[in-house]
């Protein structure tokens, strides 16, 4: 095998954006990925009806980072689409997040934007919670209430993570908003868009550099033993590396059902939630999403699993013990400057596709220094 300076494992949004920094500083990198295409769970294609499927579920990109939205920009155009939901509850289709909108629909009321925040508190006031909080669900009763924690979140929760949501983390529910006004977009965020020719397409433009090569449908445990490179960067399942020496860590993942119609609209907006009724956790309808015209519709149940590829990591006590025994061997290994971890199943840590890129350019920078 020809020889190369840095091997990354893992051709995801974190070990291209790694690649692409590290090329660019001269090292010769080698990509080495077990699918057969690049761009990990942002992959996306045409189909047969000329419209762009997110194969592994639809990817809004969104930030408030200034540097990583013009690291992107380097790569591709982005569209100007906001993200806006709709959650089907009680018959209806409501806004989601939870907005003032949403609060008029549900209760039958007419609050202003002044009348929201004292409107939540004594939501608030007659639930009861753990405070500080130590689960999921008290940090969203927390914020919302009983009423409105059951309505939206509690068997959505249950459906995704196949378990109770006490059990959960409060890490996870920082990810939810709520609004006092009736902005109905989904993020806040000042940058978003999708890529206007596919994420795929922003993938092969950020490994179009001549110290980059690819190594499709191979599997790095597989051949590691045959290269040495001075660094690795590795982007995949972290019990995986260590043989799972401490015990395997748990990943959530999801089966998805593509289905395209002969109609040109199914639903009311690009993703409906579906916390209540039914097996799956929402729908997609990718047209909404790209603005491509069709006179056929695709859509994209998703109903989560516990089997298949690793969507998320499972934020719960047991894993949390199991990772920091993890990282503790990470640190070691990063101590010495030939290897570095970083995405979402080699830190097990969620991350948004902004924080994934924000962190791999944090670390390759701290890396060069040294």
């Amino acid at each position: 095998m020809a020889f190369y300076d840095i091997v990354v494992a893992g051709g995801g949004l974190s070990g291209i954006t790694a690649a692409r920094l590290l090329a660019e500083n001269g090292y010769k990198v080698l990509v080495v990925e077990q699918k057969k295409h690049l761009a990990g769970q942002i992959y996306d294609y045409k189909n047969e009806a000329g419209i762009t499927i997110h194969q592994y579920g639809p990817h809004i990109f969104h930030t408030k980072i200034e540097k990583v939205w013009k690291f992107v920009n380097k790569f591709s155009d982005f569209s100007n689409f906001q993200h806006r939901v709709l959650s089907f509850a009680n018959g209806n289709f409501i806004n989601f997040p939870i907005n003032r909108d949403t609060l008029n629909t549900v209760f039958g009321i007419h609050l202003s934007n002044n009348d929201v925040k004292d409107f939540l508190k004594k939501e608030v006031d007659k639930s009861t919670f753990n405070n500080p909080p130590k689960s999921f669900r008290d940090v969203i009763v927390s914020q919302v209430g009983q009423e409105l924690y059951s309505l939206f979140f509690e068997k959505y929760t249950q459906k995704q993570w196949n378990c109770n949501p006490d059990e959960l983390s409060p890490d996870l529910a920082g990810r939810i908003p709520v609004r006092d006004n009736n902005d109905s977009r989904y993020f806040a965020d000042k940058y978003q868009g999708i890529p206007v020719n596919g994420y795929t397409a922003m993938i092969n433009n950020m490994i179009d550099h001549e110290n980059i090569s690819v190594l499709l449908g191979v599997d790095y445990h597989t051949i590691k033993n045959e290269i040495h490179p001075k660094l690795l960067v590795y982007t995949g399942e972290l019990d995986k590396f260590f043989d799972c020496k401490y015990g395997k860590l748990t990943y959530r993942s999801v089966k998805l059902d593509f289905q395209t119609l002969d109609q040109e609209q199914f639903q009311p907006a690009p993703v409906v939630n579906y916390p209540n009724d039914y097996d799956y956790t929402r729908i997609t309808e990718f047209k909404q999403l790209t603005g491509e015209k069709s006179p056929k519709t695709t859509i994209c149940y998703e109903y989560p699993s516990a089997e298949g590829l690793p969507f998320y990591t499972m934020p719960n006590e047991e894993n949390e013990r199991l990772r920091v025994r993890y990282m503790q061997d990470v640190k070691n290994f990063e101590n010495q400057g030939t290897h570095l971890f970083i995405g979402r199943l080699a830190e097990y840590k969620y991350y948004n596709m902004d924080m994934a890129i924000d962190s791999a350019i944090n670390r390759v920078e701290q890396w060069l220094k040294r």
